[in-house]
C-alpha cells in the first residue's frame, strides 16, 4: 500500500538538525498540510505548516504532552536517535543507546499510534544499516539499531490489520553531526530525506535511501532473513 505525502500531517522526531530537518522540508515542498517537528530545544520554523513540539522521547511526560497537542496524525517518522563511540564496556552507555534509540522509539509510536489507526496510516523508524551488521567502533549503538528494526518488523506484522502501514529505514552513512568524525563517504541528509518519502510513497517496507545501503536492498529482499519475516507474517495472516 501507498502513502501519499500531500495533503497528510507528518509527525518528524529530530527535527533541528540533520535527517530529521530534512524530511521536515521534504514533507513540506510534497504539499504536507502539517508537519510537526518534535524537537529537544524549542525553535522556530518560517513556515506556517510547522508546529514545533517540546519532545525528548526519553521523557514520558513530554511524549503525553506532544500527543494531546496533535489530534490528528497520518505519519509518524521516529529519526531521533543517538550515537556514541563505545566498545561495549560501558553499561552505561549500552543503556543510554537503548532508552533512546529503542524504547524511545517504542514509548512515541505507543503514545501516537491511536491516532494512526484512525488514520490507517503509516510508522517509518530511522533503524539505520547498522541494524543489520554492527559497526566495531560503536557496538551499543548498533545493538540498540538491531532490536528497533525487530520492533519495527514485529509492529508490521501486528499492525498490518489495522490498516498501519510500517516502515524501516536502513540509512547508511549520512553527512551529519552524528558522523562528523568518520572518515568514511557520506550522504547529503537532503537527498536521504527525499528516497525515504518516495520509498514511503511507493510504499516500501525496506528502505536502502542511500547509495551505501542500496548496494545491499536486492539481497535483502531475496534473502533468508526477508523470507523468514513474511513467512512469520502470514502465519499472523491466517489465523
Amino acid at each position: 500500500m501507498s502513502t501519499t505525502i500531500d495533503g497528510t500531517t507528518i509527525l518528524v522526531t529530530g527535527a533541528t538538525r540533520g535527517i530529521g530537518q530534512a524530511l521536515v522540508t521534504e514533507a513540506l515542498s510534497r504539499g504536507a498540510a502539517r508537519v510537526y517537528a518534535g524537537a529537544r530545544q524549542p525553535y522556530t520554523h518560517p513556515d506556517a505548516r510547522v508546529t514545533v513540539l517540546a519532545l525528548d522521547i526519553t521523557d514520558e511526560e513530554q511524549i503525553r504532552a506532544a500527543a494531546a497537542q496533535v489530534e490528528s496524525l497520518d505519519i509518524l517518522i521516529n529519526n531521533a536517535g543517538f550515537f556514541q563511540f563505545d566498545d561495549l564496556n560501558d553499561r552505561e552507555a549500552l543503556e543510554r543507546h537503548l532508552s533512546v534509540n529503542l524504547f524511545g522509539t517504542y514509548d512515541v509510536i505507543q503514545a501516537f499510534l491511536p491516532r494512526l489507526i484512525a488514520s490507517r496510516g503509516a510508522i517509518v523508524n530511522n533503524v539505520s544499516i547498522a541494524a543489520l551488521a554492527p559497526i566495531p567502533v560503536t557496538p551499543a549503538y548498533s545493538l540498540s539499531k538491531a532490536a528497533a528494526f525487530s520492533l519495527t518488523q514485529s509492529l508490521r506484522m501486528l499492525l498490518a490489520g489495522q490498516g498501519v502501514r510500517v516502515h524501516a529505514a536502513l540509512i547508511g552513512p549520512v553527512d551529519t553531526d552524528m558522523v562528523r568524525d568518520l572518515d568514511i563517504p557520506k550522504t547529503p541528509p537532503q537527498s536521504v530525506a527525499r528516497d525515504i518519502l518516495d520509498a514511503v510513497a511507493k510504499g516500501e517496507e525496506d528502505i536502502f535511501p542511500d547509495p551505501f545501503s542500496a548496494a545491499f536492498a536486492e539481497a535483502w529482499q531475496a534473502g533468508p532473513d526477508k523470507t523468514l519475516e513474511r513467512q512469520n507474517a502470514a502465519l499472523l495472516q491466517a489465523q
